[in-house]
């Protein structure tokens, strides 16, 4: 009869050296298609449900640093000119690596808070707070 002792270490021997590992939160890519001259990104309103953000203030820096014109209408967001789906989707990790996940600790559970003429980001997992540019 073998021990508790005994028996966790034979299971511990059996365990992989590296452990899968799978986090909670993943950035979204776009889709979408070209639509004469305009792009269409047809999951715009999952985008930003995922972050956890205002959709005006996600969709003011995403038309920013896209230099284009474009509306949010539902689920969609129509954008002025022919955009790539590279430029878009590394647009959407700059906004998530600035104002969604916190730099300390990785964790999505963030929040955007306001004081004064400053504009701070805020974990609420470890507590983490750092100043992000309010330009927007």
């Amino acid at each position: 009869m073998d021990t508790y002792e005994h028996m966790l270490e034979q299971g511990i021997k059996q365990l992989p050296e590296t452990l899968v590992k799978t986090q909670r939160f993943e950035i979204p890519n776009a889709k979408g298609f070209i639509q004469g001259n305009k792009t269409v990104i047809t999951n715009f309103k999952e985008i930003v449900d995922t972050f956890r953000r205002d959709i005006q203030h996600f969709l003011k820096y995403l038309l920013k640093e896209l230099a284009t014109p474009g509306a949010a209408e539902g689920q969609r967001l129509i954008l002025g000119r022919k955009v790539s789906s590279l430029l878009i989707n590394q647009k959407i990790k700059q906004y998530a690596t600035t104002y969604v996940l916190c730099s300390t600790c990785g964790k999505p559970d963030t929040q955007i808070i306001k004081k004064e003429d400053s504009t701070f980001l805020k974990c609420t997992a470890c507590g983490a707070q750092k100043q992000i540019p309010n330009s927007l």
